[in-house]
């Protein structure tokens, strides 16, 4: 904040409150903000029915304010005991239009600015406690995946297939957060909504889905067919784990985000398919289900350890079938490790 000239900032989302406080709450159209001085002092304005939810949270400066009430009166305050004056003040990603164009109109000498990139700067390095929660959620992600091969059948619907893996999911212990259930030519809608459709023999089939344990997620991709695959069903699915391999190979301190990118992307042009790799390489992970680092053409990022990200590259045929393969990486200091079991190397017939 210091080398940014940020005098304070002021955090709306859950996500950045439980990170920084440990206060896990939403105030929806309620101002609810928490502000941290670059001094270290941090104040929370609050609904008073939040209040006895914050105070758990060890935050000791709370200010409340009723329904009926102004609470930008707080913020008022917050600027003066502060001496804000004309400084900078930087704002979550997640805080409400209405709210900030309220806080514009409060305080029109501060010039506000987004704090992702003094959030991220501490948020894109996971520390060891939070590495162990992300490889128990990646473990409840890995440990779903055969017991629902076992119970697929011809006949099935992907909603069907998306309960066996969420229930499973929930059953470790975790919060299951998203599924996506993708069969036949729905497997070429990278999110395809899971729907009734049912899954046929031959049929390839895209898994993705994830949890969450403590707040930190879990997000794999795996693809199976229903029976005997052909040969280019093999073949795609073999150009797409060489990708998902040369950008792990390729991951170590002080590269290039993009250069991960590059390196998948290199094996799918090269394969004749580079049309049908339609998205990033990957994402960063961890209370956020998408943060940074973003790994994806244009990011200059230098990986750190403890940078925490997906590697999922895919190839999409356009009514006909798609494959991804995901797993979540951490980058260390000699290059990485993987938060999930390792995919197959061949595409997975699943037998009935």
């Amino acid at each position: 904040m210091e080398a940014n000239n940020i005098g304070a900032v002021l955090c709306s989302s859950s996500v950045t409150m439980g990170y920084l406080a440990g206060l896990h709450e939403e105030g929806g159209e309620r101002l609810l903000v928490l502000a941290v001085g670059k001094s270290g002092k941090s104040r929370l304005i609050a609904p008073a029915l939040a209040e006895t939810q914050a105070k758990k949270s060890g935050l000791e400066d709370i200010r409340t304010w009723r329904d009926g009430q102004d609470p930008y009166r707080l913020i008022r305050e917050l600027a003066d005991d502060w001496h804000l004056g004309q400084s900078v003040v930087a704002v979550d990603d997640e805080m409400r239009s209405s709210i900030l164009l309220e806080l514009q109109t409060t305080l029109p000498t501060i010039q506000f600015r987004a704090a992702q990139p003094v959030l991220s700067a501490l948020m894109r390095i996971k520390g060891p406690d939070e590495i162990a929660l992300l490889k128990r959620a990646g473990a409840v992600a890995d440990d779903a995946l055969d017991p629902t091969l076992a119970q697929l059948r011809p006949g099935m619907t992907e909603w069907q297939v998306h309960e066996l893996l969420t229930e499973s999911m929930r059953s470790a212990g975790s919060q299951p957060n998203f599924c996506i259930v993708a069969t036949g030519a729905h497997g070429a809608e990278p999110h395809h909504g899971t729907s009734q459709t049912v899954i046929e023999k031959g049929d390839v089939l895209v898994m993705d889905y994830g949890c969450s344990i403590d707040g930190y997620m879990s997000d794999i991709t795996r693809t199976v067919v229903l029976g005997a695959p052909s040969p280019e069903q093999c073949s795609v699915y073999d150009t797409v784990y060489r990708a998902h391999m040369a950008a792990r190979e390729a991951i170590r301190p002080g590269v290039l985000a993009e250069e991960i990118d590059k390196a998948a992307r290199r094996v799918i042009v090269e394969a004749g398919y580079g049309d049908f790799f339609i998205h990033r390489t990957g994402h960063g992970l961890g209370l956020r289900i998408h943060e940074e680092p973003y790994i994806c053409a244009g990011n200059q990022h230098r990986l750190e350890p403890g940078n925490v990200f997906s590697i999922e590259p895919g190839i999409y045929l356009p009514g006909r079938f798609g494959v991804r393969i995901e797993n979540i990486v951490a980058v260390t200091e000699d290059g990485h490790e993987s938060m999930n079991a390792e995919p197959s190397s061949t595409l997975r017939s699943v037998a009935f």
